[in-house]
C-alpha cells in the first residue's frame, strides 16, 4: 500500500516539475496594436479658373402684347390657331369692313369735290390778278377771289385728312400680327360685337425669340464687382453688355448649356429687397425656353491663375463650415477649415485654408480620425476616388 502511494506521488511530481519546464520556455503574451488604416492622399489641383457669381432667376418675353380691336364691328373672321407661330403682319382677326369701306369711299368723294372747287377758285384768282393789271378791276375783287382760293385749299387738307382717317379705320377691322410670335387661344368668337365702350382684348401675341433671363445681384455682389471694376481703372457702361456672356440651365439640365449676353442692368437698387436687377438676352431658336421658367445663371466676374481645387467629396462640413482632412507631422490626420468657391465638375475650388503643398485625404476618410495616424498613398486628386473613399463626415 506504501509503494502504490510512493509511486504516484512520484508520477504527480514528476508532471508537475514538467508543467512548470514548459511554462518556463513559453513567451509572455503582449498588446500589438494594429496598423494605421490606409488612406489616399493627393496634392490640390492648381489651374486657372474663371470666377462666377451663381445666381437664380426667371425668363421673360421679350415682348408680350394684348392684340385689342380699335374699331366697333362685328368679328367676321379669326385667322390662325390658338398656340401657333405667326409672321409679323400676318392676319389673326377680321372685323366687318362694309361701314369703314363706305366711310372711305364718301371721304374721296368729298376730296374730289374740293379738289374741284380749289380748280374754280384758282382760276378766278388769276383772272382777277390779270384785270388787276388791266386796271379794270377793284383790289377788293382781288382779295376776296384770294380768300376763296385759300378756303378751297383748306378744304382739301381737311379732305385729305377725312380721307386718311377713314383709311386708317378702315386698316383696323384688319388685326395684324405686330411682330414674330405666338398667339394665345382667342378671347373672342365670331359674330361677336367687338369695341364697343373701348378697345376689346381679342388674344395676346408672345415673342419668344430671343428671350429675356431676369435675376437679382446682391448689393455686396454689385460692390465687389466695382471695387474689381476701380483696380482695373475701368466702369462698367451700357455699351459693354454684348460683351459680357452671362449662361443659364433649367431645373432638368446639367450644367449651363444655354449661352447668351447681358443686355441690361437697372440704374439702381431695390431699396426693398437690396438687390440690382440684371437681365441677359438668349437666342432661342428652338424654343427650348419659355417664359416664367425657373433658371440657374452663372456669369462670369473674373479670372484667377493659379486657383486650388480639392475633390468636392473630400469635402466635409460641420457647425464651424467646411474642411478637409490634410496629413500633418508623423503621418497624423489634422483637420483644416477651409472656405470653398464654385465648383468645376469633380472638383471645388478653395478660396482660402489650403496651402498647394498639402496634403489631402481624399480616400478612406471615414477612417481619417483627426489626430490620429494613418498610413497615406499618394494619388493623383483628379482620379477616379478609390473604392475604400468614404465621405467626409464630422468628428
Amino acid at each position: 500500500m506504501r509503494k502504490g502511494f510512493s509511486q504516484a506521488l512520484q508520477v504527480l511530481v514528476t508532471l508537475s516539475c514538467v508543467t512548470f519546464i514548459a511554462s518556463c520556455d513559453r513567451p509572455n503574451n503582449s498588446y500589438a496594436p494594429p496598423p494605421p488604416p490606409v488612406v489616399h492622399i493627393a496634392l490640390p489641383v492648381q489651374e486657372s479658373v474663371t470666377q462666377y457669381f451663381e445666381l437664380t432667376g426667371n425668363t421673360g418675353a421679350l415682348n408680350s402684347v394684348d392684340i385689342e380691336a380699335r374699331v366697333i364691328g362685328y368679328i367676321q373672321s379669326i385667322d390662325y390657331r390658338d398656340g401657333t407661330p405667326v409672321t409679323k403682319g400676318t392676319q389673326l382677326f377680321g372685323i366687318e369692313r362694309e361701314t369703314y369701306q363706305a366711310q372711305v369711299d364718301q371721304a374721296k368723294a368729298t376730296l374730289a369735290s374740293a379738289q374741284a372747287s380749289q380748280v374754280g377758285a384758282k382760276q378766278e384768282y388769276d383772272r382777277q390778278l390779270n384785270l388787276m393789271k388791266q386796271e379794270v378791276t377793284t383790289q377788293t375783287a382781288v382779295d376776296s377771289a384770294k380768300a376763296t382760293y385759300d378756303e378751297a385749299n383748306a378744304t382739301i387738307l381737311n379732305a385729305q385728312a377725312s380721307l386718311e382717317l377713314a383709311t386708317i379705320n378702315l386698316g383696323y377691322t384688319q388685326v395684324l400680327a405686330p411682330f414674330d410670335g405666338t398667339v394665345t387661344n382667342h378671347l373672342v368668337d365670331i359674330g361677336e360685337l367687338v369695341g364697343v365702350s373701348g378697345p376689346t382684348t381679342l388674344a395676346t401675341i408672345v415673342q419668344t425669340d430671343p428671350l429675356y433671363a431676369y435675376f437679382n445681384v446682391s448689393e455686396t455682389q454689385v460692390l465687389s464687382i466695382k471695387q474689381m471694376l476701380a483696380k482695373q481703372g475701368r466702369t462698367l457702361k451700357q455699351t459693354d453688355l454684348p460683351n459680357i456672356p452671362v449662361e443659364i440651365g433649367l431645373q432638368n439640365e446639367e450644367g449651363y448649356p444655354h449661352k447668351g449676353h447681358l443686355d441690361y442692368v437697372s440704374p439702381q437698387l431695390d431699396t426693398s429687397t437690396g438687390t440690382l436687377q440684371v437681365r441677359g438676352l438668349f437666342d432661342n431658336k428652338e424654343r427650348a425656353l419659355i417664359p416664367g421658367l425657373f433658371v440657374r445663371v452663372r456669369v462670369p466676374v473674373g479670372h484667377d491663375d493659379k486657383a486650388l481645387l480639392v475633390r468636392n467629396d473630400a469635402i466635409g462640413t460641420n457647425q464651424q463650415g467646411s474642411y478637409v482632412l490634410v496629413l500633418g507631422k508623423d503621418d497624423t490626420v489634422e483637420q483644416r477649415p477651409v472656405k470653398t468657391g464654385q465648383r468645376e465638375g469633380e472638383l471645388r475650388v478653395i478660396e482660402s485654408g489650403l496651402d498647394a503643398a498639402d496634403w489631402v485625404v481624399i480616400g478612406g476618410i471615414q477612417q481619417a480620425v483627426p489626430g490620429n495616424k494613418v498610413s497615406p498613398e499618394k494619388i493623383d486628386m483628379k482620379a477616379a476616388a478609390p473604392s475604400a473613399a468614404g465621405t467626409a463626415t464630422t468628428p
